[in-house]
């Protein structure tokens, strides 16, 4: 069996790497974050006792 080349290969499989990089990058960075992270409320919650349906 004849062995190809690997240096052609090797260089196109490089190039496809970076572009499929840079363009998954680029859709990544340019997301928009609708939902900002929010702070917890201070306020302590009142304590309601649970009511069970079959009691």
């Amino acid at each position: 069996m004849p062995q190809l080349n690997p240096s052609p290969w090797f260089l196109i499989l490089m190039m496809t790497w970076f572009i499929l990089m840079i363009i998954f990058l680029n859709k990544t960075l340019t997301l928009l974050y609708p939902n900002t992270p929010s702070q917890p409320q201070s306020k302590m919650k009142q304590l309601v006792s649970w009511t069970w349906p079959w009691s």
